[in-house]
């Protein structure tokens, strides 16, 4: 994991300090941390279609549009082609998902975004499938990350707090989602 600060955000930090902007030593570390990380990328795997992608979605304080596009792709419902937006919350999710798995694997993806119809058609096969699925919404993934184990991903999911996680060993993937904070 590259800890070093790229210049721009070394001039930032510094900025901050001298005039006195920062209310205190928390936020100056805070900053630090941000300015570090000066792109955000992610790597997918589509199980159903073989795609794959590896993208910088993030960068210079901001998400990048057409990496965004080329993620709504490869995330979407692979049963009708449906394209949907996928919630860029979503990603900042995966990516300190998988920089906590210390792991630069590609989420091998078993779903991303469900058309309602896909949904439908689940939910009559399995009671486990919600009616209002956020994957409709495109702010849920179930996912898997090569060379790390499922239950470690599930139990670091867990200790993130940052939204829904459900656990399908027999399965084989992590539901993650930007929603309320639960578990199942």
């Amino acid at each position: 994991m590259d800890q070093s600060i790229n210049r721009r955000g070394f001039l930032r930090v510094m900025r901050l300090a001298i005039c006195g902007f920062a209310a205190g030593l928390p936020m100056l570390r805070r900053t630090a941390k941000a300015a570090a990380v000066g792109e955000k990328s992610m790597s997918f795997h589509s199980l159903h279609t073989g795609e794959n992608l590896t993208v910088t979605y993030w960068a210079d304080g901001a998400y990048i549009a057409e990496a965004l596009k080329q993620v709504n792709h490869i995330l979407r419902d692979w049963r009708t082609d449906e394209i949907h937006s996928i919630d860029p919350s979503l990603l900042d999710y995966l990516f300190d998902l998988r920089r906590a798995m210390d792991s630069t694997a590609p989420f091998h993806v078993i779903s991303g975004y469900r058309s309602s119809k896909s949904n439908e058609m689940l939910r009559k096969q399995s009671p486990g499938v919600a009616k209002n699925s956020l994957h409709i919404r495109g702010r849920a993934i179930d996912v898997s990350l090569p060379g790390r184990d499922l239950a470690k991903l599930r139990k670091t999911a867990v200790a993130m707090r940052r939204g829904g996680v459900g656990y399908y060993p027999a399965l084989g993937f992590v539901h993650v989602d930007t929603g309320r904070f639960r578990t199942w």
